[in-house]
């Protein structure tokens, strides 16, 4: 809320329509902080069992896209076939839908304003190829014949699956463990930190506008990053030092 004042008043000020910003009066040390809890994620032998438990349903190609892409739910119902490249095994994130109160679907561009290509993992791959198989024989049932320009994520009849619809059967189906489908993409993020890579890749995947983003909200999942650091950093230095005495010696 402060942000918002802050930002409408400092328009204001601009315009001329107000002498000063009342808002940029209270110090910074003051100002309201958002607390940050915590992300829920699960492990990878609690996820293999989650993907077990999903692989017969209609909503497991949406948590492959999750958990092992790294995709938000309005990028995983806007997706299509002609943004996904199964060869390069890659896709692209273009656009993101969202639901108004009306229930009206609209398309827009993705979050943060910019098209990302996020690399598809095998697994990924190898459950697309056999989803795009079972689609299309399915729309042929129904008489249609279906193209790149159609969405990845369908509901029986062939039309696109609304965001809240995704939102609603995604958390039916995870209660048992205590996630959300935005908690499988903290999951995605928890599995490649744990991996140790690097946290600008784990940013770009995830589509955050900054790195800052990232380091943020994932920070206590780096607890051992320091320690990392100064072990490497005396691994060096001890092997230079080494090197130096046995020269001499």
């Amino acid at each position: 809320m402060h942000r918002v004042l802050y930002s409408a008043l400092g328009q204001a000020e601009r315009w001329k329509l107000i002498s000063r910003n009342p808002a940029a009066l209270l110090e910074k040390k003051d100002r309201p902080k958002i607390e940050r809890k915590a992300v829920a994620t699960i492990d990878p032998p609690t996820t293999a069992t989650v993907f077990d438990a999903a692989r017969e349903r209609r909503l497991f190609i949406p948590l492959v896209l999750a958990t092992l892409c790294g995709l938000r739910r309005g990028e995983i119902t806007a997706l299509r076939w002609k943004s996904v490249d199964l060869d390069n095994a890659q896709l692209a994130v273009i656009a993101s839908t969202e639901q108004t109160d009306a229930g009206e679907i609209r398309e827009k561009e993705a979050k943060s304003g910019r098209a990302r290509t996020v690399a598809l993992p095998a697994m990924a791959v190898e459950e697309l190829r056999r989803w795009r198989v079972a689609q299309a024989q399915e729309l042929l049932r129904l008489g249609v014949r279906a193209d790149d320009t159609w969405h990845v994520i369908t509901q029986a009849d062939g039309s696109p699956l609304q965001p809240r619809s995704l939102t609603h059967v995604m958390s039916a189906f995870l209660r048992e463990w205590g996630m959300t489908l935005h908690k499988m993409r903290h999951t995605h993020a928890s599995h490649m930190l744990a991996a140790k890579i690097h946290p600008k890749i784990v940013q770009e995947r995830l589509g955050h506008s900054s790195i800052a983003i990232t380091m943020d909200i994932y920070s206590h999942l780096m607890p051992n990053m320091q320690g990392e650091a100064a072990a490497a950093v005396d691994g060096v230095l001890r092997a230079a030092i080494n090197k130096r005495t046995d020269d001499v010696g």
